[in-house]
């Protein structure tokens, strides 16, 4: 026991650029989901409605990959390779969605 090494654990201060860019992004994904909300409750139930909830919820998802996984810093041509594939499988559920009901409206 001639001599004992001690590990000292050095916490950084925090980064507060960083802080506030995570605070900046709840606060622009809770706006986002109080705006939902609030078509919820005002809008009576249509096509217009799901259209706002499709589109406020692209908005959303695209702000989580660019932010929480970096896909904002990637080049341009891998993000245009994610979104638009993204966009013709929306409008093909919308699509889906639109034509499903109007067979539902068809009378013999």
């Amino acid at each position: 026991m001639a001599s004992e090494e001690t590990n000292h654990i050095q916490v950084a201060p925090p980064d507060k650029a960083k802080i506030r860019k995570i605070w900046m992004t709840a606060l622009f994904l809770g706006v986002v989901t109080a705006i939902e909300f609030l078509f919820a409750f005002v809008m009576e139930a249509s096509v217009l409605r799901t259209s706002i909830f499709v589109g406020l919820t692209l908005v959303k998802a695209f702000y989580i990959v660019s932010e929480f996984m970096h896909l904002k810093y990637e080049v341009k041509v891998l993000i245009w390779s994610i979104m638009i594939p993204t966009l013709f499988i929306v409008w093909l559920l919308l699509a889906l969605l639109i034509e499903g009901e109007s067979i539902f409206m068809v009378r013999f």
